[in-house]
C-alpha cells in the first residue's frame, strides 16, 4: 500500500512540478517541443532512474553519477530486441510498474485517459514524440526539463 501512495504521489508530483515550471518559466528549454511530423497521440513506457533528491517524499541513495551510469547500461541493454523491456521496468524504474503512458500531443485534446504533452515533463514528450514505434531513447536529467533524473522511454504505438 506504501508503494502504491508514494508511487501515486510521483505520477501527480511530475504533472504538478511540470505544470508550475510552465507558469515560472517562458523559456524554450522547458516548454515541450511539437513538429509536425510529429504523432497526436502516443503509448510509452519508461523506467526513470532517479538519483538522490529527484524524487519528493522518497529516499534515493543514489549519486548523479551513478544514475546515469545506471541509466546508459539499461538503455543499452533496452535496445536489444530480445530484451524484455517490463522486465527492466520492474527491476529498474523508481517509477511503479507498468510505468505505461498515453500522452497527446500539444494542442490535442486527451481522451480515455492520455495525458496533454503540456502536462509532461517536457524531456518525457520531447523524447517520446520523435520515436518509432518500437524505439527506445534516453531522457537525460535537466533540472529544467527532466528533474526526476534519467528517462529510458520505448515508444509502443
Amino acid at each position: 500500500m506504501k508503494s502504491l501512495v508514494v508511487a501515486l504521489s510521483l505520477v501527480s508530483t511530475l504533472f504538478l512540478v511540470s505544470c508550475k515550471k510552465s507558469e515560472q518559466s517562458t523559456e524554450s528549454t522547458t516548454k515541450p517541443t511539437a513538429s509536425a511530423d510529429e504523432p497526436s497521440k502516443i503509448k510509452v513506457q519508461h523506467i526513470l532512474i532517479a538519483f538522490e533528491g529527484t524524487l519528493p517524499g522518497q529516499p534515493v541513495e543514489r549519486s548523479k553519477g551513478d544514475a546515469e551510469k545506471l541509466a546508459k547500461k539499461v538503455l543499452e541493454q533496452a535496445k536489444d530486441p530480445k530484451t524484455d523491456f517490463d522486465a527492466l521496468v520492474k527491476e529498474y524504474s523508481s517509477d511503479r510498474p507498468p510505468g505505461i503512458y498515453d500522452m497527446t500531443n500539444t494542442g490535442i485534446s486527451p481522451d480515455g485517459g492520455a495525458f496533454p504533452r503540456e502536462q509532461m515533463v517536457p524531456a518525457f514528450g520531447n523524447i517520446g514524440f520523435k520515436l518509432k514505434v518500437g524505439e527506445v531513447g534516453l531522457a537525460e536529467f535537466d533540472s529544467k526539463t527532466s528533474p526526476f533524473g534519467f528517462h529510458i522511454i520505448k515508444r509502443l504505438n
